[in-house]
């Protein structure tokens, strides 16, 4: 059995919000993994349904950049808050958003050998911040949304800089709609977006191996109620389903009012103007999120290089 440890314990409490003594237990019947245990938790009814990840310890900054209709947003990750204050730090994620926005580079791997428009390419700008600025500093990830009529509008949460911040959000809005009428309606489904963390664009884009994490989740709850096999199944379909629609942007009750599902008012929003409007995807990046499972090849290769 693996040991169970005070750090161990306290991250699953960081995480779940649960009871020393309920994390420690759920360390114990997963045999030490987090993941494992935190579902557990979730079982037993002692954790949040879902966990955001706001509590992870990843600094940096997020940027975000449109023109016309594209925009990108890059995640820029540094040790310690006080690196993403740096002005050095802020003009190289400032920078790697335009580049990766004129690019058009796919991913972290292929923004890292673009050129940076001060020579060199931006992988070799950053190591050269790294050796400067004393910190260890990754290019994480790079995503985009596009339409071909319409507005991509950006929005970055309470922004460092113009332009950067710890959440950033572009909306891609499809239509004939006026810019008068796309901008605003853009601006409140950012502002939702980043308020209510949505997993997918609709149900049907949710991760499978997600849904089947959360049958698994609901059928140990259900199996516990002790009712009859067929009331079971119902129950648990009736969860599954009902994580969907919390999680699915489009199915999600407007924050605005908490009450009018985010189709029905961009719906309302077309039938208003007289003209199309579809929403047709949407990026969010908070920073940090998820870093605690990943290891970057990348990053550790331009730690590497640059001797940290």
């Amino acid at each position: 059995m693996a040991e169970i440890t005070a750090a161990a314990v306290k991250e699953l409490r960081d995480r779940s919000g649960a009871g020393m003594m309920d994390c420690k237990k759920a360390l114990t019947e997963a045999n030490g993994d987090i993941e494992a245990a935190t579902d557990w938790l979730r079982a037993k009814g002692l954790a949040a349904a879902q966990k955001k990840s706001s509590r992870t310890a990843a600094e940096g900054l997020v940027g975000v950049a449109v023109a016309g209709t594209k925009g990108v947003a890059v995640e820029v990750n540094s040790e310690t808050d006080f690196v993403a204050k740096n002005d050095q730090f802020q003009d190289f994620v400032r920078t790697v958003s335009t580049v990766a926005l004129e690019s058009g580079a796919a991913d972290a791997e292929a923004l890292a050998g673009q050129a940076h428009p001060a020579g060199g390419t931006i992988s070799e700008k950053l190591v050269a911040n790294i050796a400067t600025i004393g910190e260890n500093q990754n290019l994480r990830r790079v995503a985009h949304v596009e339409v071909t009529e319409g507005v991509v509008v950006p929005y970055v949460h309470n922004a460092a800089a113009p332009g950067l911040g710890k959440i950033g959000v572009l909306v891609a809005l499809e239509g004939d709609a006026p810019a008068d009428v796309l901008e605003p309606l853009g601006k409140q489904l950012a502002m939702h977006i980043a308020a209510a963390f949505p997993l997918a664009l609709s149900a049907d884009d949710i991760d499978p191996a997600l849904l089947e994490r959360e049958r698994a989740i609901a059928t140990e709850k259900a199996a516990e109620s002790g009712k009859p096999a067929e009331i079971v199944a119902k129950m648990v379909d009736g969860a599954v389903a009902k994580f969907a629609k919390e999680q699915a942007l489009l199915s999600q009750l407007f924050v605005m009012d908490n009450k009018t599902p985010v189709a029905d008012v961009v719906a309302k929003a077309a039938k208003d103007a007289g003209k199309s409007i579809t929403l047709k995807s949407y990026v969010r990046f908070q920073l940090g999120e998820g870093i605690e499972k990943e290891v970057s090849d990348f990053a550790a290769e331009v730690a590497a290089a640059a001797g940290v």
